[in-house]
């Protein structure tokens, strides 16, 4: 009889000394088989590693993304944030002005409040490289909004013509503490070009997908963004207001309290303010549900393969029933060929995903972080199993007289 796969009636006689060896007849016989097959298996472990691969770096693209819209206001050292009324909690609409901060200060609970500001500029680093593109953000100094400085020191004067910059940006650039930076901004249809001194730098603090530079609210009035002409006498109008409690009050309470005491805000908490940042939930959305329907391919295409296996096999899986051989042996030998395949192809693309990360540009938004990809390496382990179990059935039903050709 011609076998495709495994012949089975060669395998018998190995069959008792590897039992006597101390192997299980199911493991000897997935081993026997795949072995015999192996550039078969090899190719779809190929295919297993690929979907490893395409799951692993939408799941990193998803937290870079991510990342990069967030990283700033899940900084925040503030527990409340301010927005300007019925604008939708968006970042850039939001208009508040400085004679609300009375209003908020006398409010129970509040211990400090902080202006922030948010524009685009870019640095022009010289030498003929190319302008990093910003989040360039006033702040107030000392209170909330201004993140810590971990070298060098923070902000001192609200005039000053200073800037704690972000560890992207002195990567990126090359600049240290002490150097002066180079802002590019746009007022009216002119470029306008600024010197700011480096007096710190924080961690990481991108906020739009950009590195952040923060400047004194009143240096971020004058250097952002704006039409040619400004009245010197108008009021600051920034776009948010950090709120530090005390914590003597949840956030409902202070919610009441804030909405109440002054007029014409909304607030949120700093996990509501970043998914309402622009493009912040569609985005992981998108990349979610690419994710999702990357798992169901995984599954469809090694259900597949494993069927056809089954189907070129059921001969000899009845002749191993009428042997004697139990469902239990038959099905134990192909969940072991499921699992082993699925389990190398998931070995094969994590190792290769990690070897691609080292030679990407670093402008790519891409993070790896550790539950992120062991969820997703998880998930990746489940399809083989899941995509089999089909074929498993199938093999349970072979029927012994059939693979004798004794049915009717």
């Amino acid at each position: 009889m011609r076998v495709d796969s495994l012949d089975y009636g060669k395998v018998l006689p190995a069959r008792r000394s590897s039992r006597s060896a101390g192997m299980p007849i199911a493991v000897y016989l997935a081993w026997k088989d795949i072995w015999r097959n192996k550039g078969r298996y090899l190719l779809i472990s190929l295919v297993v590693a690929l979907i490893t691969t395409l799951v692993l770096f939408i799941a990193g693209l998803a937290e870079g993304l991510g990342t990069g819209n967030r990283e700033y206001i899940e900084k925040l050292n503030a527990d409340v944030l301010l927005y300007q009324a019925n604008v939708d909690l968006s970042i850039p609409s939001s208009r508040i002005g400085w004679s609300t901060m009375r209003q908020v200060r006398r409010v129970p609970s509040v211990v400090g409040t902080g202006f922030v500001g948010f524009s685009n500029a870019s640095i022009e680093p010289g030498g003929g490289t190319e302008p990093l593109k910003i989040s360039l953000i006033g702040v107030d100094p000392g209170q909330p909004g201004e993140p810590v400085a971990q070298r060098g020191q923070n902000l001192l004067s609200r005039r000053a013509k200073e800037a704690v910059i972000d560890a992207n940006v002195a990567r990126q650039v090359g600049v240290n503490v002490g150097q002066t930076i180079t802002v590019k901004s746009i007022v009216g249809t002119d470029e306008q070009f600024y010197e700011l001194k480096v007096v710190g730098i924080s961690d990481s603090q991108k906020y739009s997908i950009q590195p952040s530079i923060f400047v004194p609210y009143q240096t971020w009035e004058e250097i952002k963004p704006r039409a040619a002409t400004t009245d010197p006498q108008a009021e600051y109008i920034f776009n948010i207001m950090a709120v530090k409690t005390d914590g003597s009050a949840d956030f409902d309470t202070m919610k009441r309290r804030l909405e109440s005491a002054v007029k014409d805000v909304e607030v949120a908490d700093i996990k509501t303010a970043y998914e309402n940042t622009p493009g912040y939930t569609a985005q992981q959305s998108t990349l979610n549900t690419q994710k999702i329907f990357t798992l169901i391919i995984g599954v469809l295409v090694l259900g597949g393969f494993f069927q056809i296996q089954t189907l070129q096999k059921v001969a000899q899986i009845g002749m191993l029933k009428a042997i004697g051989t139990s469902n239990l042996a038959i099905a134990a030998t192909s969940i072991i060929q499921i699992v082993a395949i699925n389990v190398v192809g998931v070995v094969i693309g994590g190792l290769g995903t990690y070897a691609l990360t080292l030679i990407l540009p670093a402008g790519i938004p891409i993070i790896f972080r550790g539950d992120a990809v062991s969820s997703a390496m998880l998930l990746l382990l489940l399809i083989g199993p899941i995509g089999g179990l089909v074929s498993v059935f199938t093999l349970l039903r072979a029927e012994p007289l059939k693979a004798l050709g004794l049915a009717s």
